[in-house]
């Protein structure tokens, strides 16, 4: 499965949206079949809201646990389960939600010159944590490999199914990242994630949610998958300083 990417911070007080604990952009490719992907995605808010909005915890100095397992089905398809938990000084640990996600790509037979993959994804998060306890989630993406170099696109849209922003129909959280292997086990990258508001018209900018994530990412073989980031928001409705890792094994069975 290739490296993915998303975003959390003050997304919560607004509309949780599909990336919200696992802070990846997607890469294309699957889990392969009969294997089973586990992966712990941790992120701490260093600097975000201090006050709750409409019954939401703030996010300044939030901690988030997402165990995700995903399971390949077959060479152009996979199936996730997500479980959210928090760690907040004010309230203690508290479990989230949970998500379902399933994904097809366009198989490697086909040959295409680009990696083509759809991912949707839709669950319950407790209304402590967002004004929308049910959303679900569209995600093209589109992926690059080139020598050293790699490039992927989310052209995510969101849609809160039941809260407060209902009304407001899909919004688009568009993602991509860039990245660069310095060595054969080290690649540098940087990756970007927003939330512009509804198709219908877009947010104005300070309302808008805009990070940009420089990352590592190191190889510790074909089974294994790390990613790591400190990220700083760009708008006044962004998180303004977050730290995030990912860490992955491959089980075959």
């Amino acid at each position: 499965m290739g490296l993915k990417v998303a975003m959390f911070g003050f997304a919560l007080a607004k509309v949780c949206w599909g990336q919200g604990y696992e802070i990846q952009v997607y890469g294309s490719e699957t889990v392969e079949p009969k294997k089973t992907m586990v992966e712990l995605h941790t992120n701490f808010t260093f600097q975000g809201s201090k006050e709750s909005t409409n019954g939401v915890y703030p996010t300044h100095h939030m901690l988030n646990e997402t165990l995700e397992i995903t399971h390949g089905l077959n060479d152009w398809s996979e199936i996730g389960f997500y479980y959210f938990s928090s760690y907040l000084p004010s309230a203690g640990y508290k479990p989230v939600g949970v998500h379902i996600r399933p994904r097809f790509r366009i198989p490697e037979a086909w040959k295409w010159h680009v990696g083509v993959s759809l991912s949707q994804e839709i669950g319950y998060i407790s209304k402590k944590f967002t004004e929308d306890p049910w959303d679900y989630e569209l995600r093209p993406i589109i992926d690059k490999k080139v020598g050293r170099y790699y490039a992927s696109f989310n052209p995510t849209l969101v849609r809160s199914i039941k809260g407060l922003n209902t009304n407001k129909g899909f919004e688009f959280s568009p993602n991509f990242k860039v990245s660069g292997e310095l060595t054969k086990k080290v690649a540098l990258g940087l990756e970007y994630y927003g939330n512009y508001g509804p198709i219908t018209g877009f947010d104005r900018l300070r309302d808008q949610q805009q990070q940009f994530i420089p990352t590592l990412e190191i190889d510790f073989g074909p089974n294994w998958e790390f990613n790591a980031g400190v990220g700083w928001g760009v708008t006044q409705a962004t998180d303004h300083l977050i730290v995030k890792f990912i860490i992955g094994y491959r089980f075959g069975f």
